[in-house]
């Protein structure tokens, strides 16, 4: 048999391996990039998720603002207030964005009552049925513009199966009171 050639033998008895540094910055590489992309993957989607939700915040705030600004609305007025408000999405999709307004008069006991609904798919609330306001939003025989938004928030990189439950729902509800008129009128 052959000996081994000097060079490996002797970097095995004086400790030489243990000294060996090459490769060491790929393995340290290897494990960090996993837990590096994970990092960006994940601020990128926090800061979507904020960001979009501050949106509906504001589509809630202005649709209720916009309504409450006149005295009468008809079907094709509400359709351009919600059509108008979606453009604060941009450039986010605006598919999963559903707006349910409603006018809310309050009685002489300052119960709430829907007077009319819109909603931008789907049916808005039944007219006539009972609305629970927050104390202090209404008083007797005065009224309120309700807006209740919802927005079915993915994520952009399909990870929902790894890290999600799937969509989450985004709600904001916003109220305003008529300025011109006690109530607003619909056509």
């Amino acid at each position: 048999m052959k000996p081994l050639s000097g060079r490996p033998r002797e970097s095995l008895q004086n400790g030489g391996l243990c000294r060996d540094q090459r490769g060491v910055s790929a393995i340290e590489f290897a494990i960090l990039v996993p837990i590096l992309l994970l990092l960006f993957v994940g601020a990128a989607e926090i800061a979507n998720f904020k960001t979009i939700q501050r949106r509906v915040e504001t589509v809630a705030a202005t649709v209720a603002d916009l309504t409450a600004q006149v005295k009468q609305v008809s079907d094709a007025d509400l359709r351009d207030i919600v059509a108008a408000s979606t453009g604060i999405l941009f450039p986010y999709s605006t598919t999963p964005l559903e707006v349910v307004l409603s006018s809310v008069v309050a009685d002489q006991n300052n119960n709430g009552k829907v007077d009319w609904s819109y909603a931008s798919s789907g049916s808005g609330r039944a007219g006539g049925t009972s609305y629970l306001l927050p104390t202090g939003t209404t008083e007797a025989y005065s009224s309120v513009i309700v807006v209740e938004v919802t927005y079915a928030f993915t994520p952009l990189l399909d990870l929902k199966k790894v890290f999600s439950p799937g969509a989450l729902n985004l709600q904001r509800t916003s109220y305003a009171r008529p300025r011109k008129s006690l109530t607003v009128a619909k056509k």
